[in-house]
């Protein structure tokens, strides 16, 4: 059955951070899908240059700006070509991450450790302080955290816990920004997308994951960009401060 797109975001301005490939491209095809206008990056000009040529192709106005989200003066550039080429900034969504180590907590270099929180935590912070001044009446932030924020554990303890550390800082940015801006998460469960191919390419190990899920299989970055539009669209006006797990029933909270 073919999915129906409406254009709930006709007139909007949309900036989606690390938006090349995997979820954030989907999120930022949706979003102009649904009539957006789309400002993507990622750190090679390479990767934004092929992923503003596939967007363009399927009829998106989209911009791209390469930025690495740890870089003040990118970041800087990166809000400011936004507010040049299109006046205004309606939706923001943060997706840059990392996980640079399948080490145990207790045995994570500090500059591992540095990486991590400066990425997937300080820099969204970072880049809301720019973009804040040019968010519209109405608009919305939508963080991606992870199911592994939940339960932090394994190989993927230090990255849960920074993305547990979205799952707060949602709540404090709903209360700050509100009420003229909404803030929300999504907690994708595992999608086996180029960030994660170091769980699902193993197909024993890609078998398990999909046995815990209800659903009996991986999410795709489609399903995490239909959650985020959601949130980021108006039919989710009246909710804020709050995290979407989606994850196909994983086990998250009650």
């Amino acid at each position: 059955m073919a999915m129906k797109i409406g254009r709930r975001f006709q007139g909007k301005v949309a900036i989606v951070t690390a938006s090349t490939q995997g979820i954030g491209l989907a999120i930022a095809e949706r979003l102009g899908l649904e009539g957006a206008s789309i400002v993507i990056s990622s750190r090679k000009q390479k990767n934004v240059d092929e992923a503003v040529e596939k967007l363009k192709n399927k009829g998106i106005r989209v911009l791209g700006v390469v930025c690495h989200v740890s870089n003040p003066q990118q970041r800087k550039h990166l809000i400011q070509k936004t507010v040049e080429e299109y006046g205004k900034i309606d939706v923001f969504v943060s997706n840059a991450a990392v996980n640079p180590t399948v080490d145990p907590v207790l045995q994570t270099q500090e500059s591992i450790l540095d990486k991590l929180w400066e990425i997937n935590v300080k820099a969204t912070v970072l880049l809301l302080q720019e973009a804040a001044p040019h968010l519209q009446k109405g608009s919305s932030v939508v963080l991606i955290s992870s199911i592994a924020g939940f339960n932090p554990q394994g190989a993927m303890a230090m990255y849960g816990v920074t993305k547990t550390a979205l799952l707060g800082l949602t709540k404090a940015l709903a209360a700050e920004m509100a009420p003229d801006t909404r803030v929300n998460c999504v907690a994708p469960g595992f999608v086996p997308t180029h960030f994660a191919e170091y769980i699902t390419k193993d197909e024993a190990v890609r078998k398990i994951a999909e046995e815990k899920t209800l659903l009996q299989r991986l999410g795709t970055p489609e399903d995490m960009a239909a959650a985020s539009a959601f949130l980021a669209s108006d039919d989710a006006c009246y909710i804020t401060g709050e995290t979407l797990v989606v994850a196909g029933g994983m086990p998250s909270r009650l």
